[in-house]
């Protein structure tokens, strides 16, 4: 294990976690943190707030099969709290940097998760670390440092790099109140059972790795994995139990996050772009966690403002953080079709049977394929509603797996997959219409919305307005890729009483545009 804390600048409390990390180091069983202070030195990490969080990291673990193990203690959270799949970046072919995803390992996904980010804005792509831009996007315990030094901060992981230098890591920097490295399991658990059960943190993050060597090893389907899964539930029952003998516990509040940075093959291995390396996800429970059961558009990028939040610190929309806290409502009128969804048709990239997609748009929406050619892909003729799963399963590496923001169902408009199928003469050419939305005696429309866009050759995508019936009007077009969220403000004419906006794409054998939480304001 290496302290990754030096001396020079720290206040006494700071020196004070420099013996206990030696003590990890010689490999000794950890005491409480309060005997290694000198005397008349402040307690080690002495929070101030009753609101607490702890963040557990499994490195390469699969929601599917923890709900298949026997993992009682993880069964328990999902069954208090709220919990879902999420799906990360993959590479692809793209050059465009929105648009070139990330190898699905370590450094990248530990980096969306502590971060809040996706890749195109950490710009971890790799093991690397090459291009970090943690600072303008840090973790959230750095970031809470940074408005808040009040706020105790903890972090111990098995894995050096999320919490030193190492490999030029350093996802979680020396400026929050302690983190260690431990270099293994049973040294992190001990850490934190230390640490959460006789000292005060405020907000931590725990890292366990084993599960990730069992993948490696074995395979996410070998009785190997799933032994390895249940190791990990006991030592997570055994960390939660020095939280609830905590002597202050019955007047604090606390959230325990559980989550991955990436899965495995059922062989082994990740890294590349099979939706089974792609697998993450986000189990929440605690006291401001509303439980809601399983939940079909949580993100890896929803807990760090979620953390923020619960720490009793207001998220900054200057931050630019790409998740929303969870419990908030982040559904949209897309979200009304996944009971509506079917299996492929001509697809046949997706697995037969995945249920995931519909051509008929939502109630008050409409897609206008009056200039559509007749014949193509079923899926994709004109614009159509998916779930990330099943588009990105039609064809890999082309980008697809880089809607992240996209959450439960989105809307797709895909020229490359419609002719992947004879059809009739033309090019693909397809409007999705919104409904009327109400702008009387308002000034101005403001549309936003989540969006990839891959652009290619003479391929159109623009957004049009019309007011009150009027012939639509240009108030946005997209001559290069683009990826993430983006808002529109269109003055509104006076007297005007409706606006409905038209998502119009063309494109010959071109590339894609998929939507999401499309919202209006006026």
């Amino acid at each position: 294990m290496t302290c990754t804390m030096t001396t020079e600048g720290l206040d006494m409390r700071k020196i004070a976690h420099l013996a206990l990390a030696g003590s990890l180091a010689a490999g000794t069983f950890l005491v409480p943190a309060a005997a290694f202070a000198a005397d008349g030195e402040a307690p080690v990490l002495q929070g101030t707030r009753t609101d607490k969080t702890l963040v557990i990291g499994l490195d390469g673990a699969r929601l599917d099969k923890i709900e298949a193990a026997s993992t009682p203690n993880l069964h328990a959270l999902m069954q208090r709290g709220t919990s879902g799949h999420s799906l990360l970046y993959a590479t692809s072919d793209a050059t465009e940097v929105s648009q070139r995803g990330a190898q699905t390992v370590s450094g990248a996904g530990w980096s969306t998760i502590l971060t809040g980010v996706w890749t195109d804005k950490h710009n971890v792509r790799d093991n690397t670390f090459a291009g970090k831009n943690y600072a303008q996007y840090p973790s959230f315990l750095d970031r809470l440092e940074q408005v808040d030094p009040s706020i105790a901060t903890f972090a111990a992981s098995t894995w050096a790099p999320i919490t030193s230098s190492a490999s030029n890591g350093d996802i979680i920097s020396d400026g929050i109140d302690l983190r260690l490295a431990t270099g293994s399991d049973v040294k992190t658990e001990q850490a934190a059972i230390t640490y959460l059960g006789t000292q005060n943190p405020d907000v931590s993050f725990l890292h366990l790795d084993d599960i990730d060597g069992a993948g490696h090893s074995h395979g996410a389907d070998a009785a190997e994995y799933a032994a390895e899964l249940e190791v990990q539930d006991a030592r997570i029952g055994r960390i939660l139990a020095a939280i609830d003998a905590r002597p202050t516990r019955a007047a604090e509040s606390w959230n325990i996050i559980v989550t991955a940075d990436h899965g495995h093959l059922p062989k082994g291995g990740h890294g590349g772009r099979a939706q089974t390396e792609r697998a993450t996800f986000v189990i929440a429970a605690g006291d401001g966690i509303e439980p809601r059961g399983r939940q079909e558009n949580l993100a890896i990028t929803d807990i760090a403002p979620t953390v923020v939040r619960q720490a009793g610190v207001a998220v900054d929309p200057a931050w630019g953080l790409d998740g929303t806290p969870i419990g908030d409502d982040v559904s949209d009128d897309f979200d009304s079709l996944r009971p509506a969804l079917s299996p492929r048709v001509d697809e046949t990239g997706v697995p037969a049977g995945t249920l995931g997609f519909t051509t008929t748009a939502p109630t008050g929406w409409s897609v206008d394929n009056s200039a559509m050619p007749s014949g193509g892909v079923t899926e994709w003729r004109g614009w159509s509603f998916t779930t990330q799963a099943f588009w990105s399963a039609a064809e890999s590496g082309q980008a697809r797996e880089n809607f992240a923001r996209g959450r439960d169902v989105i809307a797709v408009a895909d020229s490359d997959e419609w002719d992947d199928k004879a059809h009739g003469a033309g090019k693909f050419d397809s409007t999705l219409v919104t409904p009327d939305y109400a702008v009387a005696g308002k000034e101005q429309a403001v549309l936003t919305f989540e969006h990839s866009y891959r652009h290619d050759r003479v391929q159109v995508a623009e957004v049009l307005v019309s007011f009150d019936g009027a012939a639509p009007v240009q108030v946005a077009s997209f001559p290069a890729s683009d990826n993430g969220k983006r808002t529109i403000v269109t003055d509104v004419p006076v007297g005007a009483k409706t606006a409905q906006y038209r998502f119009h794409y063309s494109g010959t054998n071109d590339w894609f545009w998929a939507l999401d939480q499309v919202r209006f304001t006026a």
